[in-house]
């Protein structure tokens, strides 16, 4: 390997062809941002940019196919050949140079440069302001020989595990406020401590949040959620007195002592929730309906009396009104809100197996539907283990399981006939009464050891033949096919409970 080049990978092939691409054009052509402090640190990344002299014309008439959709320059290059969400666009952003942010979240103008230095400095933290050339091919498939520019020592700080701001902290956080909330993401996404002097400056200017849009916080707040450390990442949102600026209300859960069997303040169990979530990989909206699933409490907390300290009466209810308020607050989907309402609305349903009937497990599917009543249970399973236990009852757990199952199963019925009682009455010209029924349950009972036979052909013609037949005679038939009915339902009633090793 030449000497003062390094290897650096993996990086996709579909990166260093469009890198490679720039450089044939005449360009120069660099690695920058997030991806290459991931490569440093051996993190898959989650998106790739590129920077380079290229203005967006010149890029738009290398790639086939693009988009340019904003006013800094950016142009997205379409890989369509990939399955990899993270390459299906690759970001390539002219060299640039911002005047005042008078606003504090958008620079007033851009303009394009020819020096990747003027590009670098406009960077937020110096661990994001390194940049990779790519030269050629490394000795491992998709490794790269390349060359770093680092002109803020980010390598240094990467090292040290601190993050820090490029330049003077106060100014860039003045210039857009929401790298204050991206400091916090960032530093818990790759575990990093934060500077002192960018923690200062973080604190004194985290006002600056009050002028950010709801939608861009929302989604910088995501990022902490979906991390694999959700719960520390909202412990320095609180810490760092930015938390007011996303959901206020959780602040009002620190130190609501609780009740029963929980060990923590609402605050901690709610935290500890998530994380349960998180530690699962479960998807946002389970993350979001744990960490919300007692934001009612304080507002629902009263004295108990005969020994109990405190009652939380209708929480899930005052808690599924807020969470609502707070989502919409943040600019969520209709869909993301209607299913984390639910979760948190319904999520004291299994408590007690004992108690529960199935009419009871039917009720509550009907309530958030057969899509959610999975993800219910698994918010079930971050409450309790938020409470401070190791894990859920292994018995209960299967009992709840057995139920959802057997609640879900489409009982053995005469629903299940390709002919109701109104078609059998048009066929066969009977008038209602008691012959219907029998014929509908013999019917039932051939269908049952032949399921082949349940077809409207059959079943109107054999209708015909069994209306004809005295009404003693029918009723026989009728009763053994209900019999065999509840013997079929009973088989798989214990198909399920034996599944779930319960009773």
């Amino acid at each position: 390997m030449e000497k003062g080049y390094k290897e650096f990978g993996p990086i996709p092939e579909e990166v260093a062809v469009i890198s490679a691409a720039l450089k044939n054009a005449g360009f120069e052509a660099y690695l920058i941002g997030g991806c290459v402090r991931d490569i440093i640190l051996n993190i898959k990344p989650k998106d790739w940019d590129i920077t380079t002299n290229a203005k967006p014309d010149e890029i738009i008439a290398i790639f086939p196919k693009t988009f340019y959709e904003n006013n800094f320059g950016t142009v997205g290059v379409v890989n369509e050949n990939t399955e990899d969400e993270t390459l299906k666009v690759i970001e390539i952003t002219p060299y640039r140079l911002e005047t005042e942010y008078s606003d504090n979240r958008r620079p007033d103008s851009v303009s394009f440069s020819d020096k990747l230095e003027d590009d670098l400095k406009r960077r937020d933290f110096t661990i994001n302001a390194i940049a990779l050339n790519i030269i050629g091919d490394g000795e491992k498939k998709n490794f790269y020989k390349g060359e770093i520019t680092d002109l803020f020592e980010g390598q240094k700080d990467l090292e040290k595990k601190i993050l820090k701001t490029v330049g003077d902290a106060v100014a860039r956080f003045r210039e857009d406020g929401l790298r204050i909330l991206r400091a916090v993401r960032i530093g818990n996404y790759v575990g990093f401590k934060i500077d002192k002097n960018t923690e200062k400056a973080l604190i004194s200017e985290s006002n600056l949040l009050e002028k950010i849009s709801k939608e861009r916080i929302r989604e910088e707040f995501i990022k902490i959620i979906m991390s694999e450390t959700p719960m520390e990442g909202i412990k320095a949102c609180q810490k760092f007195g930015i938390l007011k600026y996303i959901i206020p209300e959780l602040e009002k859960t620190i130190s609501i002592e609780q009740k029963g069997a929980h060990i923590y303040d609402v605050w901690e169990h709610s935290l500890r929730a998530l994380q349960q979530t998180a530690d699962k990989n479960w998807p946002l909206e389970i993350r979001l309906a744990a960490l919300l699933h007692d934001i009612g409490k304080p507002k629902s907390r009263r004295a108990g009396e005969g020994g109990e300290k405190w009652t939380f009466y209708g929480h899930e209810v005052i808690g599924a009104r807020m969470a609502e308020k707070i989502l919409l607050d943040l600019k969520y989907s209709k869909k993301i809100i209607e299913k984390v309402v639910k979760l948190v609305r319904w999520h004291m349903f299994f408590s007690d197996t004992e108690q529960i009937s199935l009419s009871a497990v039917r009720r509550i599917i009907a309530q958030v539907g057969k899509d959610n009543i999975w993800d219910l249970m698994n918010v079930r399973i971050a409450d309790r283990i938020g409470m401070g236990r190791p894990k859920e009852s292994p018995y209960r757990f299967r009992k709840y399981k057995a139920m959802i199952d057997e609640a879900m199963r489409d009982p053995i019925s005469v629903g299940m006939l390709k002919i109701d009682g109104k078609k059998l009455m048009e066929v066969t010209k009977e008038e209602p009464g008691p012959k219907v029924g029998f014929t509908l349950h013999a019917l039932l009972e051939e269908v049952l050891e032949n399921p082949k036979l349940n077809t409207e052909e059959y079943l109107e013609k054999r209708a015909k033949e069994l209306i004809k037949l005295p009404i003693k005679e029918l009723k026989a038939m009728g009763d053994e096919g209900k019999k065999k009915k509840e013997e079929e339902n009973e088989e798989e009633v214990k198909k399920i409970r034996d599944r779930h090793y319960v009773k």
